[in-house]
């Protein structure tokens, strides 16, 4: 079973937080599919990764540019996995029936949004009698992540 981990944002918004973390998992050598809730959550996140990042900007592509395959990076808005991706992104409560696909999923979820941590948490019971291993991180003051009880 995938292993489903929930980020709870709480000291930086989705924009500043994805990148750190994608910088992990491609300075691990593995893919993500970042999976947004909407095509105008899409285009910040395409225009943010462009420029943050330890290197200026994050490797990556969506429909609009193409070639998904030579992508280490896809954003989407469709469940798939055109990248042959390892780690699944999801943002603002999206799902996928893909999990399986993944050796890991990241949940990440605006911790100042009461709504979104209600649906957080009925997605954590769904994915834990599932059968998955789910953990929680949640954020430091400095933006960093701690693992959670």
């Amino acid at each position: 079973m995938t292993e489903i981990g929930f980020y709870h944002l709480t000291t930086t918004p989705l924009e500043r937080a994805l990148p750190r973390l994608l910088e992990k998992i491609l300075e691990g050598h593995k893919r993500a599919v970042v999976l947004c809730g909407s095509e105008e959550r899409l285009d910040l996140l395409n225009s943010t990764l462009w420029t943050v990042g330890k290197l200026s900007f994050i490797p990556h592509g969506s429909v609009k540019e193409g070639f998904a395959e030579d992508q280490p990076v896809w954003l989407t808005t469709a469940d798939g996995n055109p990248n042959g991706a390892h780690f699944l992104v999801l943002t603002d409560g999206t799902d996928s029936p893909s999990l399986s696909s993944y050796e890991r999923c990241l949940d990440l979820f605006d911790g100042n949004d009461e709504e979104a941590v209600l649906n957080a948490r009925m997605r954590w019971k769904t994915y834990k009698d599932a059968g998955h291993t789910v953990t929680y991180w949640k954020q430091t003051d400095s933006g960093s992540w701690e693992k959670g009880t």
